[in-house]
């Protein structure tokens, strides 16, 4: 799916194998800057110091949207992580709205929400989502 248009509909797929990196439970979108600072320390100065300042900031608006989006409008826990495959770092975020795929804003006003999705879509490799467990799992593929 490289170079996928951001206006189409996140497809349903699973991601690849990655190695776990980061993780975080989530209730209230409150706790979103710590996760933001949690992400950029981690990757300029913690074990996995390797982020060029572009990636990081990437990383992190992805993370950020995605996270927001989830708790917004997913209801119930929220688990957010990122993830390491050999060229990419993948975020994703699961919340329990397990029936309700992301719904990129399409003819409405952007002010309702859902121009975070086409953004992702833009900076990722790769992206989508699928459904296991009585949740729904948002992904996206940043590359390295």
């Amino acid at each position: 799916m490289t170079g996928q248009a951001a206006g189409t509909i996140w497809p349903s797929a699973s991601p690849p194998p990655a190695e776990p990196l980061l993780a975080w439970e989530l209730t209230v979108v409150a706790e979103l800057p710590g996760v933001r600072a949690d992400v950029r320390r981690e990757l300029t100065a913690g074990a996995l110091a390797s982020g060029t300042p572009d990636l990081i900031d990437r990383l992190v608006l992805a993370l950020d949207e995605m996270a927001s989006n989830a708790l917004r409008h997913g209801g119930g826990a929220v688990r957010a992580a990122v993830g390491r495959t050999t060229t990419a770092y993948l975020v994703e975020v699961s919340d329990q709205a397990a029936r309700t795929p992301p719904t990129p804003a399409v003819g409405r006003d952007p002010s309702f929400g859902g121009l975070g999705l086409y953004l992702i879509a833009e900076l990722a490799d790769d992206h989508g989502w699928y459904a296991a467990d009585g949740a729904k799992h948002v992904w996206a593929l940043l590359p390295r």
